[in-house]
């Protein structure tokens, strides 16, 4: 299936999927109505049928919620370019690697027409680590706003007391 997206921002070139695979946290977002909690992480696997496994985590009340997914690289030609679904009946929904160094941060975005009503974006900031310094958070939403991403609803994710025990 393919997107008609509204912005076209640019990929990553030369992705490599395998280096993305591994666990990532949410730094930084533009808030999405499906994530309401805190400790925000996602962990995706490369399975033998080259899908993805996508496992993604929050907690909420006191709650460790989890919700397991599948990606998929849409188009061969553009494997930055990701399809995921969290469910057999969705469509898949882009999820598209606009950065990343692998080892540190990677910069992701999706949007959706909603009922072919409403246009809704989606970005996120993502590390390796639970924190990044101000600097790197900073580049990255340049990055967006050159791609026409509007960044003056980021928020940072709430990564503290993420490793006490629920």
């Amino acid at each position: 299936m393919k997107f008609s997206l509204a912005l076209d921002p640019a990929v990553q070139t030369a992705f490599n999927l395998k280096q993305f695979m591994g666990r990532w946290f949410e730094i930084a977002k533009l808030p999405a109505q499906f994530e309401k909690g805190r400790c925000i992480e996602t962990n995706f696997t490369l399975k033998t049928d080259n899908s993805i496994r996508v496992v993604s985590s929050e907690i909420l009340k006191a709650e460790l919620r989890k919700i397991e997914g599948t990606g998929v690289v849409e188009d061969i030609k553009n494997p930055a370019k990701l399809g995921i679904s969290y469910s057999y009946v969705l469509p898949y929904s882009p999820y598209w690697i606009m950065s990343t160094d692998y080892v540190n941060v990677a910069l992701v975005y999706s949007c959706t027409d909603i009922l072919r009503l409403f246009h809704v974006d989606f970005a996120w900031i993502l590390g390796r680590t639970r924190s990044m310094p101000e600097a790197t958070v900073q580049k990255a939403m340049d990055t967006f706003a050159k791609n026409n991403i509007d960044v003056s609803r980021m928020i940072p994710s709430k990564q503290q007391g993420c490793d006490k025990t629920l």
